[in-house]
């Protein structure tokens, strides 16, 4: 079973939170390279959702048809740095809304190697509102620390793996070390993606 079925039902259509797709409008508003945002929108099906921005959890299928959509309309490289600011804005909005500011300053202050499992488990404990169909597990090891998506339908875009990877990296740097950055890692096994949060540099497999 998924870590969205999980949670709302082993029956459930897999869902998304929906900061994937008001974040992505606000990233395309934001970057001048990235054009007028209702085109990407419009071209995924997804037009009202500009709108009347999505305030509950949105169908998985909705949000890889509008991250495939970016994909098109961009071109890669584009489209990746819109996700990935698209991601950042997530881990920000986590930051101001959803992770309790209490837990915020017990984990600033504590060596990277013990706030970063932390953080990980409550990225694991939450995978339901980001994973859809997929599984996600977690591994800390060295200072490097890896989530590991399973089954991801999510996955198989481009733009949506930046756009995990934009999300990871926001919170790593404020919460664990603020030099982290976060990549996608395809593994060996098909179906399966690694992100890698490490301090610098690119990160590896």
């Amino acid at each position: 079973m998924s870590s969205a079925t999980a949670a709302a039902g082993e029956t459930a259509e897999p869902r998304i939170g929906p900061n994937a797709v008001t974040r992505l409008a606000e990233a395309l508003a934001a970057d001048p390279g990235a054009g007028e945002p209702g085109a990407v929108f419009r071209r995924a099906g997804l037009g009202d959702a500009l709108d009347s921005p999505p305030g509950e959890m949105v169908p998985q299928d909705d949000v890889i048809a509008l991250y495939r959509a970016l994909d098109a309309a961009l071109g890669p490289e584009t489209a990746a740095r819109v996700a990935m600011d698209a991601g950042r804005r997530t881990g920000a909005y986590l930051l101001a809304h959803r992770i309790p500011k209490p837990v915020q300053a017990v984990l600033k202050p504590l060596p990277g190697a013990l706030a970063g499992p932390v953080l990980l488990r409550a990225i694991q404990r939450n995978a339901w509102t980001f994973a859809g169909s997929g599984e996600v597990a977690i591994a800390a090891r060295g200072g490097r620390f890896r989530v590991t998506f399973t089954g991801a339908a999510t996955c198989a875009v481009p733009a949506i793996r930046a756009f995990y990877a934009g999300t990871f990296e926001r919170l790593f740097r404020e919460l664990v070390r603020g030099n982290c950055v976060a990549r996608p890692v395809a593994a060996l096994d098909a179906g399966v993606w690694h992100f890698d949060i490490m301090p610098g540099g690119k990160a590896s497999a």
